[in-house]
Protein backbone atom coordinates (compact mmCIF):
# COMPACT_ATOMS: atom_id res chain seq x y z
CA UNK A 1 0.00 0.00 0.00
CA UNK A 2 1.29 3.80 -0.86
CA UNK A 3 0.21 6.82 0.60
CA UNK A 4 -1.59 8.72 -1.61
CA UNK A 5 0.69 12.60 -2.76
CA UNK A 6 -0.80 14.65 -5.31
CA UNK A 7 1.58 12.99 -8.28
CA UNK A 8 -0.40 10.09 -7.48
CA UNK A 9 -3.93 11.34 -7.87
CA UNK A 10 -4.58 10.99 -12.09
CA UNK A 11 -4.06 6.94 -10.95
CA UNK A 12 -6.81 7.47 -8.58
CA UNK A 13 -9.28 9.45 -10.25
CA UNK A 14 -10.85 6.64 -12.29
CA UNK A 15 -10.89 4.55 -9.13
CA UNK A 16 -12.47 6.80 -6.98
CA UNK A 17 -15.28 7.78 -9.60
CA UNK A 18 -15.97 3.95 -9.79
CA UNK A 19 -16.23 3.84 -5.75
CA UNK A 20 -18.66 6.67 -6.24
CA UNK A 21 -20.74 4.96 -9.09
CA UNK A 22 -20.95 1.87 -7.17
CA UNK A 23 -23.13 4.08 -4.61
CA UNK A 24 -25.62 5.33 -7.54
CA UNK A 25 -24.17 8.70 -8.39
CA UNK A 26 -23.53 9.71 -12.08
CA UNK A 27 -19.90 9.36 -12.83
CA UNK A 28 -17.92 12.59 -12.81
CA UNK A 29 -14.31 12.87 -13.53
CA UNK A 30 -13.70 16.12 -13.10
CA UNK A 31 -15.90 16.00 -10.30
CA UNK A 32 -13.37 13.58 -8.71
CA UNK A 33 -10.58 15.44 -9.32
CA UNK A 34 -11.41 18.98 -8.14
CA UNK A 35 -12.61 17.02 -4.77
CA UNK A 36 -9.61 15.13 -4.32
CA UNK A 37 -6.85 17.22 -5.32
CA UNK A 38 -8.75 19.84 -2.54
CA UNK A 39 -8.68 17.00 -0.25
CA UNK A 40 -4.56 16.88 -0.74
CA UNK A 41 -3.88 20.04 -1.19
CA UNK A 42 -5.20 20.65 2.28
CA UNK A 43 -4.49 17.81 3.68
CA UNK A 44 -7.42 17.53 5.02
CA UNK A 45 -7.17 13.28 3.97
CA UNK A 46 -5.45 10.49 4.08
CA UNK A 47 -5.77 7.92 1.39
CA UNK A 48 -3.78 4.79 0.78
CA UNK A 49 -4.05 3.09 -2.62
CA UNK A 50 -3.05 -0.48 -3.39
CA UNK A 51 -1.19 -0.38 -6.78
CA UNK A 52 0.35 -3.02 -9.26
CA UNK A 53 3.17 -2.63 -12.00
CA UNK A 54 5.91 -0.08 -12.65
CA UNK A 55 6.15 3.10 -13.96
CA UNK A 56 3.39 4.08 -16.92
CA UNK A 57 1.76 0.29 -16.11
CA UNK A 58 1.03 0.70 -12.43
CA UNK A 59 -2.50 0.54 -12.17
CA UNK A 60 -4.62 1.26 -9.23
CA UNK A 61 -6.52 -1.96 -7.36
CA UNK A 62 -8.51 -0.16 -4.70
CA UNK A 63 -8.12 2.30 -2.05
CA UNK A 64 -8.62 3.99 1.89
CA UNK A 65 -9.39 7.32 2.38
CA UNK A 66 -9.30 8.37 6.26
CA UNK A 67 -10.55 12.06 7.85
CA UNK A 68 -9.56 13.38 11.00
CA UNK A 69 -11.84 14.09 13.76
CA UNK A 70 -11.72 14.17 17.40
CA UNK A 71 -13.63 13.08 20.11
CA UNK A 72 -14.95 15.33 23.23
CA UNK A 73 -15.83 12.58 25.26
CA UNK A 74 -12.14 11.23 25.44
CA UNK A 75 -10.38 14.53 24.09
CA UNK A 76 -8.36 12.35 21.48
CA UNK A 77 -8.23 12.22 17.86
CA UNK A 78 -9.38 9.82 15.71
CA UNK A 79 -9.71 9.02 12.07
CA UNK A 80 -13.18 8.74 10.08
CA UNK A 81 -12.79 5.47 7.83
CA UNK A 82 -14.83 7.39 5.15
CA UNK A 83 -14.53 5.52 1.97
CA UNK A 84 -13.23 1.53 0.68
CA UNK A 85 -13.08 -0.06 -2.34
CA UNK A 86 -11.66 -2.17 -4.34
CA UNK A 87 -12.46 -3.12 -7.96
CA UNK A 88 -14.27 -5.55 -8.73
CA UNK A 89 -11.68 -7.83 -10.18
CA UNK A 90 -9.84 -8.05 -7.08
CA UNK A 91 -12.87 -8.56 -4.42
CA UNK A 92 -12.35 -11.68 -2.36
CA UNK A 93 -8.06 -11.75 -2.85
CA UNK A 94 -7.49 -10.19 0.63
CA UNK A 95 -6.52 -6.45 -0.83
CA UNK A 96 -9.52 -4.77 1.49
CA UNK A 97 -7.63 -6.48 4.16
CA UNK A 98 -4.25 -4.97 3.39
CA UNK A 99 -6.09 -1.52 2.92
CA UNK A 100 -7.74 -2.00 6.01
CA UNK A 101 -4.12 -2.86 7.84
CA UNK A 102 -2.90 0.24 6.03
CA UNK A 103 -5.52 2.63 8.06
CA UNK A 104 -4.62 0.80 11.41
CA UNK A 105 -0.89 1.23 11.49
CA UNK A 106 -1.87 4.70 10.04
CA UNK A 107 -4.32 5.49 13.01
CA UNK A 108 -1.15 3.78 15.66
CA UNK A 109 1.37 5.98 14.38
CA UNK A 110 -0.72 9.17 14.57
CA UNK A 111 -1.38 8.43 18.95
CA UNK A 112 -4.76 8.28 18.34
CA UNK A 113 -7.72 6.60 19.51
CA UNK A 114 -9.07 4.52 16.70
CA UNK A 115 -11.04 4.65 13.15
CA UNK A 116 -14.82 5.36 13.03
CA UNK A 117 -16.59 4.47 10.20
CA UNK A 118 -20.03 3.76 8.91
CA UNK A 119 -21.70 1.32 6.40
CA UNK A 120 -24.53 0.22 4.35
CA UNK A 121 -26.72 -1.94 5.81
CA UNK A 122 -26.68 -4.30 2.82
CA UNK A 123 -23.19 -4.12 2.34
CA UNK A 124 -22.70 -7.40 4.11
CA UNK A 125 -19.17 -8.39 2.83
CA UNK A 126 -17.91 -5.10 3.84
CA UNK A 127 -19.38 -5.67 7.66
CA UNK A 128 -18.01 -8.60 7.49
CA UNK A 129 -14.56 -7.54 6.55
CA UNK A 130 -14.66 -4.59 8.98
CA UNK A 131 -15.55 -7.64 12.12
CA UNK A 132 -12.80 -10.16 10.72
CA UNK A 133 -10.56 -6.99 11.44
CA UNK A 134 -11.99 -6.15 15.03
CA UNK A 135 -14.25 -3.81 14.13
CA UNK A 136 -17.52 -3.78 16.58
CA UNK A 137 -21.04 -2.68 14.80
CA UNK A 138 -22.15 -0.29 18.17
CA UNK A 139 -25.79 -1.12 18.68
CA UNK A 140 -25.90 1.73 21.42
CA UNK A 141 -26.14 5.06 19.08
CA UNK A 142 -28.47 6.01 16.19
CA UNK A 143 -27.03 7.92 13.13
CA UNK A 144 -29.04 10.76 12.20
CA UNK A 145 -28.33 12.71 9.26
CA UNK A 146 -29.28 16.33 8.20
CA UNK A 147 -28.15 16.79 4.71
CA UNK A 148 -28.81 20.28 2.39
Amino acid sequence: MERVIYDDLERLIPLFDEYRVFYGVVSDLDGAHAFLSDRLKLNESVIFIAVEGEGEEKRAWGFIQLYPSFSSVSMERLWILNDLYVTTELRGHGLGSKLLESAIAHALATNTKGLSLTTMTANVGAQRLYEAHGYIRDDDFYTYNLFF
